[in-house]
């Protein structure tokens, strides 16, 4: 058996950006800070450009960050975004956005039965979540 003698370089490791933390596991400041900086993709990109019509069959509340589930799954479309179209990311990456996170991210919110059910322009309303017995164990 061989073992690996370390090494005796004076190389420093190269520190990764660090990833941010996804928003449902941030509270306080952090949190508010995380849901401020989506706001902004959300009122000046997201919106502007992939934003239709509110209809009935595809509803949008104004107060989507009153929608935890919203909120996830936007934030989620906003890091995938960042990592997929920035300077760095490859020429297929806003392709690839668009198929693998935009089309399902947008279709599951604006679903009629997704959390913007129930909410019409100007008119917020609260989803209740579904109940849960408690566990035998």
């Amino acid at each position: 058996m061989t073992t690996l003698a370390p090494k005796t370089t004076q190389e420093q490791p190269v520190e990764q950006p660090k990833q941010p933390a996804f928003i449902l596991y941030m509270d306080g400041a952090e949190y508010q800070d995380g849901l401020n900086r989506l706001t902004l993709w959300v009122r000046h990109l997201l919106l502007p450009v992939y934003g239709r019509e509110v209809t009935s069959n595809a509803p949008w509340c104004t107060r989507w960050w009153d929608h935890k589930e919203a909120v996830a799954q936007l934030y989620g479309l906003w890091m995938a975004w960042q990592e997929l179209t920035g300077p760095e990311s490859a020429g297929t990456g806003p392709a690839t956005w668009h198929r693998d996170y935009l089309t399902h991210i947008m279709a599951s919110l604006r679903d009629a039965q997704g959390p913007f059910a129930g909410c019409k322009p100007g008119a917020h309303r609260a989803k209740e979540a579904p109940g849960m017995d408690p566990y035998p164990g």
